[in-house]
């Protein structure tokens, strides 16, 4: 199919039926992980009496988790040659451990819990990316990525929507709210076990059989870790969204309805994601990234400086906004950049420097905020993305080299 029969039928119609299935997966799952993420800082400061830092530390590590997980689960994936089936697993993982959150009384219990979600996120995360990239057709790689992210950012929002009116109907039981979290984490993982079909591995297709290898690894190119590079020193400049849900209370919002703040920064996430994944086929990436950054900056300073509700309203829509331009534009290089039998690894490998990033920066704003308060926090933040522009720009020949990026 060519460029112009697409836009003559329409992206939309090019875009095959594992991709939308796999975005439902990732919506169901996320609708069950954010009713509970929308509420566990403000449930671990008001409840169970942590500190910023802490809660920093814990997103942090649980992240970090993640991405060290979704090395070897891509590369194993590799390995194997299949995908679905470290997706799955990783899915039901993340449904199993549902429980815990309702049940634990101790932030030992939630550190745990955290930690065992994360572990199931980090074996579905890289081949289910993976698996996205084998499935789209090359022209519509862009579209793919973005309509993914943009249903898994569906979940982030109507998430947060169902803990705040169930947080109003059970008078604000937290447990409550949190067993109702363990459905639909269950459906998602019924819906990749029964409607996700695997396409074969291509015969002319090279196995690997080492893929952490270091001659494996020297065989992505120097342009695909140039965009890990890129994507480190960008997630420096972005923390967990758990300190915009601090901001919020900061001012005053109440507690009930203090998920709205993830409400509305995945509804600006989500309405931008598909929309800029189709763009990013038709111009050029290395621009959109640069506009995503900028949309962060102005974030940051937005935040820094809000003196009330409407100005932190307007930095959390400048901070989604900023994801739409930014998460699957980076997935969308990564797929391109990495050889086709090492995709598993490659999104591994982008993941695990990215959730180190995580960790220090998660970390580091947790430590301002405990000294400095908000202020501290997002103009670090504002600091970090002004020197991820700056080397976007410096490298920018490098990735402008391939014709496809």
């Amino acid at each position: 199919m060519t460029a112009a029969a697409v836009d003559r039928s329409g992206v939309r119609q090019g875009i095959p039926v594992g991709i939308w299935v796999l975005g439902f997966v990732s919506m169901l799952m996320d609708i069950s992980s954010e009713m509970i993420h929308a509420l566990l800082p403000i449930y671990m400061v008001t409840v169970l009496g942590t500190s910023a830092l802490t809660i920093g530390t814990i997103e942090g590590i649980a992240e970090a988790t993640a991405s060290i997980t979704k090395v070897f689960s891509g590369a194993f994936s590799d390995w194997l040659g299949k995908r679905k089936f470290l997706a799955a697993f990783g899915y039901g993982l993340a449904a199993l451990t549902r429980p815990i959150f309702p049940l634990a009384h101790s932030i030992e219990w939630l550190i745990a819990a955290r930690f065992i979600d994360r572990v199931g996120k980090g074996i579905r995360g890289a081949p289910r990316d993976a698996l996205v990239a084998d499935i789209a057709p090359p022209h519509l790689r862009g579209a793919s990525f973005g309509l993914r992210q943009s249903l898994d950012t569906v979940g982030a929002f109507v998430g947060p929507l169902l803990a705040i009116g169930l947080m109003w109907l059970t008078a604000d039981h937290f447990q409550a709210v949190f067993w109702i979290a363990v459905i639909p984490a269950f459906l998602s993982f019924g819906l990749i076990l029964v409607a996700v079909k695997e396409p074969e591995r291509p015969k002319e297709q090279r196995r690997v059989r080492m893929p952490l290898h270091r001659d494996e690894l020297q065989r992505m190119g120097a342009t695909y870790w140039w965009v890990v590079g890129i994507a480190a020193i960008f997630t420096l400049a972005r923390f967990s969204e758990a300190f915009l849900v601090l901001r919020a209370q900061s001012i005053g919002l109440p507690l009930a309805l203090v998920p709205v703040v993830l409400v509305i920064m995945s509804l600006a996430y989500s309405l931008s994601a598909y929309p800029i994944g189709v763009l990013s086929d038709r111009v050029n990436r290395l621009a959109l990234l640069a506009v995503g950054l900028v949309l962060l900056l102005l974030a940051d300073l937005v935040l820094a400086f809000a003196a009330g509700i409407v100005w932190v309203g307007i930095g959390v829509v400048l901070w989604g906004l900023h994801m739409g331009f930014t998460q699957g534009l980076l997935a969308t290089l990564i797929a391109e950049t990495a050889p086709a039998e090492l995709r598993g690894t490659a999104f591994g490998m982008f993941n695990l420097v990215t959730g180190v990033a995580l960790l220090v920066a998660s970390i580091v704003a947790g430590a301002l905020w405990d000294l400095a308060g908000p202020q501290g926090t997002f103009l670090a933040g504002a600091a970090f993305t002004v020197v991820t522009l700056a080397g976007l720009f410096v490298i920018r020949g490098r990735l402008r080299e391939r014709a496809d990026v």
